[in-house]
């Protein structure tokens, strides 16, 4: 069965497959708790342990579905570069808007955390909860989290944000463009990107932007902000 999985055909076919019908299904339904990551992960999940098939054979196979990831997030960069005229002139607004919502994601994680009684190991695995899943585990890693389980928190993290930030900025009145995209982007990095794509390209494009910066503050201040607290 696990050369089976390792097929490139099988893989693609139930991966594109689930997704395409779980898209389907969000579509026709419109119930949040059946977006189509949502249902797409449990799906194959099951189908994985109803075959006896192993996650590493499963990922062998779907190699090519990895490396898809590099090219579409170089392809934000394409989406950017036709928004430019956007950029110009609000380049300070911009990194200050992210690097306020950095520092904002990691003291609010740290301060209920340790309200909570959560141990370090956890406080560590939730800080980078709303950069990309690759830097997130890194950061988790360094930070003496957990990368995997904080694989799990971006996913869920990027879900939630893609269905209620639209919601939210409607509630409050948000008709800025720019502001829409960097939130989304901010706070929810790729699934949010995919949602702010689907509001316009001027949102995607300046979530697709604010996916890089958030990752790069958010590497950069974790350290700093943990050390800063440790001494109060």
């Amino acid at each position: 069965m696990n050369n089976l999985a390792q097929s490139e055909v099988f893989a693609l076919t139930l991966v594109v497959g689930t997704y395409l019908a779980a898209l389907a299904l969000y579509k026709k339904t419109h119930i949040s708790l059946l977006h189509p990551l949502i249902t797409s992960i449990f799906v194959i999940i099951v189908v994985l342990k109803t075959l006896g098939i192993e996650y590493d054979s499963f990922q062998k196979g779907s190699h090519l579905i990895h490396f898809l990831l590099g090219p579409s997030v170089v392809a934000l960069g394409y989406v950017l570069y036709e928004q430019m005229q956007y950029l110009r002139g609000n380049v300070a607004s911009i990194l200050t808007s992210v690097f306020v919502g950095a520092v904002i994601g990691i003291v609010s994680v740290i301060l209920i955390g340790d309200l909570m009684g959560a141990d370090k190991a956890l406080i560590a695995t939730l800080q980078p909860k709303s950069v990309t899943t690759p830097i997130a585990m890194g950061i988790a890693e360094k930070s003496g989290g957990i990368p995997s389980l904080t694989a799990v928190i971006v996913v869920a993290v990027g879900i939630f944000g893609s269905i209620v930030g639209p919601f939210i900025m409607k509630v409050l009145g948000i008709e800025s463009r720019i502001a829409k995209g960097l939130a989304l982007g901010a706070s929810s990095h790729g699934v949010g990107t995919a949602a702010a794509i689907q509001i316009g390209a001027v949102e995607g494009a300046l979530s697709g932007l604010a996916i890089g910066l958030m990752g790069i503050m958010t590497a950069i201040l974790v350290p700093v902000i943990s050390f800063i607290l440790s001494l109060f």
